[in-house]
């Protein structure tokens, strides 16, 4: 078993500012050292933007991002077209996972799946005193968010589909990251997907106090969206889009379904999530399908819940106190995974082809 955490970071202040803190933490992690071995190892890593092109692309959807990545490159001394390039979500690869979201009418729920080496290990609250809103959530490529919870109340989630026939656009985890900075509600973020230019197939998951869940299915071709509580790796709608084998991803969505009758509460539905028992828990990290993190959002009472590994009790965040001015006293999440490797935010990895 390893032994693995995520470190809690908050901040209350200015995009730029942000942007400079987490440079600065940068400076003192392996987080970009095992990138870097990871990246070229593979010979991935070595791909042209057109900065102009990621910047107009930014400005029109969330332009605090763009100030977040000027004070990431100040920090950090680099210059802009290296920070957007590491870090502006625009272009990248992203490698295959699995992971699965069942909702209620008051409650998301998240499996993230991929392998532990993919897996950044920051747990981020900001509160901006400039533009966009404050969110908790999972990071990934630093500006990203996996999953989160924002200050008006809207969750989102995502699942990967399918990489071929990418795009020009936004990858998954900064098309998150802008829909929880800029909407405040499930039709302001349905409308931007459409919006947004998407590098690759996913689904993403929209949870606010009203309590409907809408799937939106987006390509860089098309978009779609439908109401469901249940979600994993293909589409409903847009099924021209999904990968030749799908059983593994209708299996974990049968499982739900079947289950879903039997939940009370909020709880009942972690614990189908999170038991190593229930059949949705996955521990593939080697086929970049292990369950790294479970995470919860109450859009209503405004708490997040975060668990890493299996059979986890979660770390609850009360997010709207934190708003109000509270700090969180947890400095770390921590939980064991039954893999070989840790997160690339505790120790240089010795070797830079354990992953991408």
């Amino acid at each position: 078993m390893e032994q693995v955490y995520s470190d809690i970071i908050q901040f209350r202040g200015s995009h730029y500012d942000f942007g400079r803190m987490q440079g600065e933490l940068l400076k003192d992690s392996p987080i970009l050292p095992n990138r870097k071995k990871q990246w070229g190892a593979k010979r991935r890593y070595h791909f042209t933007i057109d900065e102009q092109e990621v910047k107009a692309a930014i400005m029109q959807f969330a332009p605090g991002i763009w100030d977040e990545l000027e004070g990431l490159a100040d920090a950090l001394g680099w210059n802009i077209y290296d920070a957007v390039r590491e870090f502006g979500g625009y272009y990248l690869e992203y490698g295959r996972s699995g992971c699965s979201i069942f909702t209620g009418s008051d409650y998301m729920i998240r499996n993230y799946d991929n392998h532990p080496a993919s897996y950044e290990g920051r747990y981020m609250l900001h509160q901006p005193t400039d533009q966009g809103y404050a969110m908790v959530g999972p990071s990934m490529q630093i500006t990203g968010r996996i999953d989160g919870l924002n200050e008006k109340g809207l969750a989102v989630g995502y699942n990967f589909v399918n990489r071929k026939k990418s795009g020009s656009g936004f990858v998954c985890n900064m098309v998150g990251r802008i829909i929880l900075e800029a909407c405040a509600s499930v039709d302001e973020a349905v409308a931007m997907l459409k919006e947004i230019p998407h590098r690759h197939s996913f689904s993403y998951v929209l949870l606010d106090k009203l309590g409907a869940t809408y799937v939106v299915e987006a390509s860089p071709r098309r978009v779609d969206f439908h109401q469901s509580n249940t979600c994993t790796n293909h589409f409903d709608k847009l099924t021209e889009e999904n990968r030749y084998r799908m059983d593994e991803s209708m299996q974990r969505q049968q499982v739900m379904q079947r289950q879903e009758k039997d939940l009370v509460n909020g709880y009942e539905a972690f614990r189908m999530m999170n038991d190593m028992d229930k059949g949705v828990f996955s521990s593939k990290y080697g086929a970049w399908a292990g369950t790294l993190h479970t995470s919860a959002y109450f859009p209503k009472e405004m708490k997040a819940w975060f668990s890493i590994g299996g059979d986890q009790k979660p770390v609850i965040i009360d997010f709207g106190k934190w708003l109000a001015g509270e700090r969180v006293m947890i400095r770390q999440i921590k939980g064991k995974l039954d893999a070989s490797t840790p997160f690339v935010n505790m120790s240089n990895f010795a070797n830079p082809d354990i992953l991408i």
